[in-house]
């Protein structure tokens, strides 16, 4: 019974961080250009403000400053190899600078995402107007966003920098395609491996939520010319640059 448990054990350990990231990987790409080919009246951020302006404002304001910081934090930490960065800091020096700049941004984006999920739960008429989805992926990325301020005690009673670079080389194996990729996370703490699998998820399930708004954010909007508008009768309204016609906060 024990080595057929330890051999469940092992086969879904490789399959969640073997296989599953491809899966992920591969639902999010494909299911967020075949959503954008048929369904674009769908592709929006659904926000809520118009609603309710109360606590918006605040609360998708820190979520967003958060969640950008703490993405391209991971992306950027986890994919840039030990080689090009040891001569500068250790791994030790990087998982600690990881700890303080992530739990800054991590408590940001908590209160922000916090306000924002109260607020689609208990005002009347924004819950009405939700989505089962739009519920279950604020819950998730709450969810989400906990487990990754859980992991910092465990970062810290792991000073060494090992952990960094065990998850580190996982992400480097798994973007460029190499086998044992799961191997570097074997035996690290359970709610790093849960963190991971979690964040996966979102991945997936981006295709089918609000989520897909990531990629049409209006980025573009700060370098648009300015126009002249012109009321009727002549006179000047203050120039600006023309609003994004379709994007608009997450929440």
């Amino acid at each position: 019974m024990s080595a057929l448990w330890n051999g469940f054990t092992d086969y879904l350990h490789a399959f969640l961080f073997g296989i599953y990231p491809y899966i992920c990987a591969g639902i999010f790409f494909v299911g967020s250009l075949i959503r954008f080919d048929r369904d674009q009246y769908t592709w929006r951020s659904g926000s809520s403000q118009m609603l309710r302006n109360r606590q918006f404002r605040i609360g998708s304001n820190l979520f967003h400053l958060g969640i950008l910081f703490i993405f391209f934090g991971h992306l950027v930490g986890l994919l840039t190899p030990h080689e090009v960065y040891e001569h500068f800091i250790t791994a030790r020096e990087k998982q600690l600078l990881a700890v303080v700049a992530g739990g800054v941004a991590g408590a940001f984006c908590f209160v922000g995402l916090s306000m924002l999920l109260h607020r689609r739960l208990f005002d009347e008429r924004i819950r009405r107007t939700s989505t089962t989805i739009d519920i279950a992926i604020l819950a998730l990325l709450w969810v989400q966003l906990t487990l990754g301020l859980t992991t910092l005690p465990f970062s810290i009673a792991h000073s060494d920098g090992g952990t960094m670079l065990k998850l580190s080389s996982w992400a480097q194996h798994i973007v460029t395609f190499r086998a044992g990729a799961a191997d570097y996370v074997r035996g690290t703490d359970l709610v790093f491996q849960m963190h991971m699998v979690l964040g996966m998820t979102l991945f997936l399930l981006t295709p089918f939520s609000r989520l897909v708004h990531i990629f049409s954010a209006p980025v573009w909007y700060l370098f648009r010319n300015w126009q002249i508008v012109r009321r009727r009768g002549g006179a000047t309204v203050r120039p600006g640059p023309v609003a994004a016609p379709h994007a608009g906060p997450a929440e």
